[in-house]
């Protein structure tokens, strides 16, 4: 039996959430696999609740506090008394925390650590946020027997800011589905562009539109880019989104800037692939699953260097500094100019991805559990 905190897995609609359901949905595939108990501080939504298959080895626990103030101390620490009564001999953090006292209880620990970008760039997060997932980062470190990164970049940092013993730290990276492999018609394509009014030329980026993704670098360099080539930008609507309107409306650019929100995932992979290209200038990343999902859909892709990206997307997509307007645009002119270079960087990216395509999570997951257990 293994225990999971699921927080996220019925409250999260996004990447932290995603992660939890999927590996869960995977392990509960294991022939003979254990059971799991999922441990959340109420049920969450039912919309991502039921995204967790039912299965006879899955079952929820709720803490069973109803004020978010009781619930978040049963999480960070009153859940070890349910663990010890459940007979719990095992428990996954699956996002980067760990509840104190654990491991006094006697509760083998493993943790996922996604990333540590409240380290890295604490520019942008405010003060007391920081002070507060540090201290719930350097606890973590102490209850946990062992690691999992989502990146070797991920892990490197886990290094950088600790102590933590690196033969105690596995990276396993996410999996990820083929789901935006399959192609869309033309029909379809061309009812989603009128559908949001997009242009028949466009670079797109797909994530929270916030600072440290930092679309602005591919705003700026629309000036530098053929005047039919517009950006369009998915993701949730913020001050910095609108911080780069400004951007574009003060630079005469606001007719090639579109941002876009709450789009149905029926309809993202045919704006993914109504597109020429994917730009990703994110300052800092655990991973970049949105890099993959554009591969995946034929599209050549820039993104930043400085983090993980150059491991979700590897040797054959361009990679530029996260300050560089110029070389942006270079980057985006060659694949828009240059076919047969940019037919085989989408070749090999597709090759390269292929990794992480419904990878083995469950059973790298299961080793590193064994380990735990002997």
């Amino acid at each position: 039996m293994i225990g999971f905190d699921a927080k996220r897995i019925v409250g999260n609609g996004t990447g932290l959430g995603n992660y939890g359901r999927t590996l869960v949905n995977s392990l509960a595939h294991l022939p003979a696999g254990p059971t799991l108990r999922l441990y959340a501080p109420d049920s969450g939504r039912d919309d991502l609740r039921l995204q967790v298959e039912a299965h006879e080895r899955v079952e929820f626990v709720y803490s069973g506090r109803k004020l978010r103030i009781c619930q978040d101390l049963w999480r960070s620490r009153g859940i070890v008394n349910d663990l010890v009564n459940d007979g719990i001999p095992l428990f996954h953090g699956l996002s980067g925390e760990l509840p104190a006292g654990i491991r006094r209880a006697g509760i083998r620990t493993l943790v996922t650590i996604h990333d540590l970008i409240f380290l890295r760039h604490p520019e942008y997060y405010h003060w007391i946020d920081v002070q507060l997932y540090k201290r719930k980062f350097y606890r973590t470190l102490r209850e946990a027997d062992r690691i999992v990164a989502i990146s070797e970049c991920t892990k490197r940092d886990i290094l950088h800011y600790s102590d933590f013993p690196a033969d105690r730290i596995d990276v396993i990276y996410q999996s990820c589905g083929t789901a935006f492999h399959a192609p869309v018609s033309e029909e379809k394509i061309a009812e989603v562009k009128r559908k949001y009014q997009l242009p028949d030329r466009y670079m797109l980026q797909v994530g929270s539109i916030e600072e440290r993704k930092n679309l602005m670098l591919a705003a700026q360099s629309l000036s530098l880019l053929p005047p039919d080539l517009h950006l369009v930008a998915v993701g949730r609507p913020t001050n910095y989104a609108r911080q780069v309107a400004d951007y574009a409306a003060h630079h005469g650019l606001a007719p090639r800037l579109h941002l876009l929100h709450g789009i149905p995932n029926d309809d993202l992979p045919a704006i993914y692939q109504g597109a020429q290209l994917f730009v990703y200038p994110s300052r800092y990343e655990g991973f970049g699953i949105p890099i993959i999902e554009a591969i995946q859909s034929g599209l050549p892709v820039v993104a930043a260097t400085g983090s993980c990206l150059e491991e979700a997307g590897g040797p054959h997509c361009l990679y530029v500094d996260p300050d560089d307007v110029a070389g942006m645009a270079q980057a985006v002119s060659q694949y828009l100019t240059d076919k047969p270079f940019r037919d085989d960087a989408v070749a090999q990216s597709r090759s390269f991805v292929r990794r992480f395509e419904n990878a083995d999570v469950a059973q790298s997951m299961m080793d590193e559990y064994a380990k735990l257990m002997g």
